[in-house]
């Protein structure tokens, strides 16, 4: 396993990675089962966030108190299905400003294809997460990595559902720099560069389309 590589094995997220994977799981499951997992996900992504200590007037005392260091997190959410992720760690950080890039794999190729771009300003300043809950080709991670260094950005975390093994050693060498996180390293891609077992197309799951 590469030591950028986290796989986080708490028992609710893999009990809820399962559900998800699951064919006869329903879209509105679906959907619930990601916002949920995202939550877990995101309290480990962001466990080595830097603190400093603030006062604070209790309804009892003045004291000194931790407070996350620095500017707004960012989360930078890979279109279509990095929405998915995105909406439940919104949930745990609504102070994050978001970005979004929006890319499509052709099919044939399996390379990425950008068609949009927007994010915040100072990310420099700023702990960026992408998300993305398939890392498989590392096509789109890569591409989107790209064009928020591109933007400035220097502290980058990749947060996915499931990684396949391809996929980990493409980004990693392309953006060795970048922490991945995952709920699961799977076996392999196939010949059209889905992860196999995986748990099919997320976005076609997340939304009911084919």
């Amino acid at each position: 396993m590469h030591e950028n590589l986290t796989v986080v094995d708490h028992p609710l997220v893999q009990h809820k990675l399962t559900l998800m994977r699951d064919k006869k799981t329903s879209t509105a499951s679906f959907r619930r089962l990601l916002r949920e997992i995202s939550l877990l996900l995101c309290y480990e992504v962001t466990r080595g966030l830097e603190l400093e200590d603030v006062t604070i007037e209790t309804p009892m005392q003045k004291m000194q108190a931790p407070k996350l260091k620095g500017k707004k997190l960012c989360f930078a959410s890979i279109l279509r299905a990095g929405n998915g992720l995105l909406e439940g760690m919104l949930d745990l950080v609504p102070s994050a400003r978001v970005a979004h890039v929006g890319l499509y794999r052709d099919h044939d190729t399996l390379e990425a294809v950008e068609y949009y771009y927007k994010a915040p300003g100072g990310l420099g300043n700023r702990v960026v997460i992408a998300v993305d809950p398939m890392l498989a080709t590392a096509n789109s991670a890569s591409l989107a990595i790209d064009k928020l260094k591109r933007s400035g950005a220097t502290d980058i975390r990749f947060l996915c559902l499931l990684a396949a093994p391809e996929g980990v050693k493409a980004l990693t060498e392309a953006h060795p720099d970048v922490p991945i996180i995952t709920a699961a390293l799977d076996e392999k891609l196939n010949e059209k560069g889905y992860i196999i077992p995986g748990l099919g197309d997320a976005g076609d799951r997340m939304y009911g389309t084919k």
